[in-house]
């Protein structure tokens, strides 16, 4: 049987803030089961809850997110196996998605699904990334 491990982040986290997001909608931002990591898609949200208007920052900052929760668990970018990113405007947004994505993910290129979505859970957000790893735990 599989041990199923789920996140709970420090309430004092510098990217997230706390946990009141995931608390107020019931999920983890991560869980670890049979070797993979699960990472919940992640957005533009600053720890003060403001999402940037500028399409680069918030993609920048959705990255920053899931790079602290693969920090949390002993990860990084290397570990990540598939990256699925949600697209509000895949046309207008998709050079700059990929521009950004280059700062954090140079090798060991994982799995990537592009998906164009008609809308995101509030009307700025562009985009959100939800990723899958592998840990490094035999």
């Amino acid at each position: 049987m599989s041990k199923i491990e789920r996140l709970r982040l420090p309430e004092n986290d510098a990217i997230f803030g706390s946990n009141k997001i995931f608390d107020l909608f019931q999920y983890s931002p991560a869980v670890s089961a049979n070797g993979l990591v699960f990472i919940a898609g992640q957005i533009g949200l600053r720890a003060d809850g403001t999402i940037p208007d500028d399409p680069k920052e918030q993609i920048d900052v959705a990255f920053k997110r899931i790079e602290a929760v693969l920090n949390h668990l002993g990860l990084d970018f290397t570990d990540v196996i598939e990256l699925v990113s949600y697209h509000v405007n895949v046309g207008s947004s998709l050079a700059d998605f990929r521009a950004v994505k280059e700062k954090y993910i140079r090798s060991d290129f994982p799995a990537w699904t592009i998906l164009g979505i008609a809308a995101l859970a509030r009307p700025e957000l562009i985009v959100e990334i939800k990723v899958v790893a592998a840990t490094r735990k035999a």
